[in-house]
């Protein structure tokens, strides 16, 4: 009996209530972890009060969690690939819940720190995973699209990061803000129930009735009789040497280097970005509610890009989108009225948390089913290395008292590295498609 290829029965799939399912329980998700990841930028302001903490001091606090985001981008990216997405899914929206929880009781940095670290590991590791699984189901016609609506959830974690904080904040403390966490701890067993297990994992296990069984919910009417298989090579063991075979060296590594640039960004603004702006004089709920609509940029920047991206092609937008974003942030530090200083931050909002959404959809769409959870959760961890610096960089650029234009002028030029990086995975595209029609010619 002739098998039945699930990556083809997934990719040809019509757009179904399984496939709406997983986009809206991977948002909700998402959207918890982007609430945890931009919650520093948020509290930043009374931390330093309360504990007295210089600018660099600031920074390096807010690099525990992210160093913690990579380790956890980095262990359960591959890990997923072992003990199946949704497992590891679950271990990790625990993890930074809770971690997020008891940081609430924090009464020291070293603490605060060491509580952030672990929220890390969970948040780093959810998005490479939670990505793969949307992007597993997805059809091929709409895949860019569906995974840029599902992660636009994490820029609606940092609007309601930003907008809890106006409220909690005067009336309550910094600590209202980690308290809340408990909350979506509490719903994770009814997210988690809208969450199919990886199909190909199942397959791999030799599950197949459970794979056929979701299968048969991508396309009801159609039957499904013969054994489910995948093609040759999806089920082997893979590593980080194989990112760089088949001629993939150029665009990893360029994909690398604009992950570290755009998170860079993303985490320089998402942690400073209120701080700033209190020092330029606005009040805390003006700045706050800078942040509110830098995020809110973010998540209009990836829907729309979603649907740009399956017309135009991804790196074409992500070029457009990085250019606009570094231009938008290096007007920042110009004194204007309040109405374009919204625009610019909502622009960069596009071009900075929009633009990671869509890389991240570019290394899904690179690579393969046998290395996309691995390239995924590598990339996802390099970029966390520019999301250490970006904290970092924030706090020394303080302390040495710049002005306030130069201070986002340096935000800016990662942008502007990216275009070129992306321009160079773009040559590194067609040249791995021409060798493949060549080989194939010959």
């Amino acid at each position: 009996m002739q098998g039945i290829d699930i990556n083809r029965h997934i990719d040809e799939a019509r757009f179904g209530n399984l496939h709406l399912k997983i986009i809206i329980a991977c948002a909700i998700l998402l959207i918890v972890d982007g609430y945890d990841v931009f919650i520093y930028g948020v509290v930043l302001p009374q931390l330093m009060d309360q504990w007295g903490l210089s600018a660099p001091q600031a920074g390096s606090l807010a690099s525990w969690a992210l160093f913690g985001m990579m380790s956890g981008a980095l262990f359960f990216g591959p890990l997923g690939d072992r003990i199946g997405r949704k497992t590891c899914i679950t271990i990790c929206f625990a993890l930074f819940s809770a971690a997020t929880f008891v940081n609430g009781f924090a009464t020291t940095p070293t603490m605060f720190g060491a509580l952030r670290f672990l929220a890390g590991l969970g948040c780093g590791g959810l998005m490479p995973n939670a990505v793969a699984l949307t992007n597993e189901y997805a059809p091929k016609r709409m895949r860019s699209t569906l995974v840029a609506l599902m992660f636009s959830g994490y820029a609606v974690g940092g609007m309601a990061a930003a907008g809890l904080g106006i409220w909690l904040l005067p009336l309550f403390g910094w600590q209202a803000m980690f308290f809340a966490a408990a909350v979506p701890l509490i719903l994770l067993p009814l997210v988690l129930r809208g969450l199919p297990e990886s199909a190909g994992f199942l397959v791999r296990q030799g599950r197949q009735e459970q794979a056929r069984a979701i299968l048969q919910r991508l396309s009801p009417g159609q039957r499904l009789d013969g054994p489910l298989i995948q093609p040759q090579g999806v089920a082997a063991k893979t590593s980080i040497a194989a990112l760089f075979q088949h001629n993939r060296t150029l665009g990893t590594l360029s994909m690398w280097l604009c992950f570290f640039c755009c998170l860079l960004m993303v985490y320089a603004l998402g942690s400073w970005l209120p701080q700033l702006m209190r020092s330029a004089g606005y009040s805390l709920g003006s700045s706050l509610s800078f942040l509110l609509a830098l995020n809110f940029g973010g998540m209009f920047g990836a829907i729309a890009g979603g649907r740009l991206a399956d017309r135009f092609g991804l790196p074409q937008v992500v070029i457009a989108y990085f250019l606009l974003g570094a231009i938008c942030i290096s007007l920042l530090g110009l004194n204007g009225p309040m109405p374009i200083l919204y625009l610019l931050i909502f622009v960069a909002g596009a071009g900075t948390t929009g633009t990671q959404i869509l890389l991240y959809a570019s290394v899904a769409d690179f690579y393969d089913l046998s290395v996309r959870s691995t390239g995924l959760g590598w990339a996802s961890g390099m970029g966390r290395v520019g999301a250490i610096v970006g904290p970092m960089l924030g706090g020394v650029l303080l302390a040495a008292q710049l002005p306030m234009t130069l201070n986002f002028v340096a935000f800016a030029i990662p942008g502007l590295v990216s275009v070129l990086a992306t321009l160079v995975f773009m040559l590194s595209r067609r040249q791995q498609a021409n060798r493949e029609s060549y080989a194939l010619a010959a």
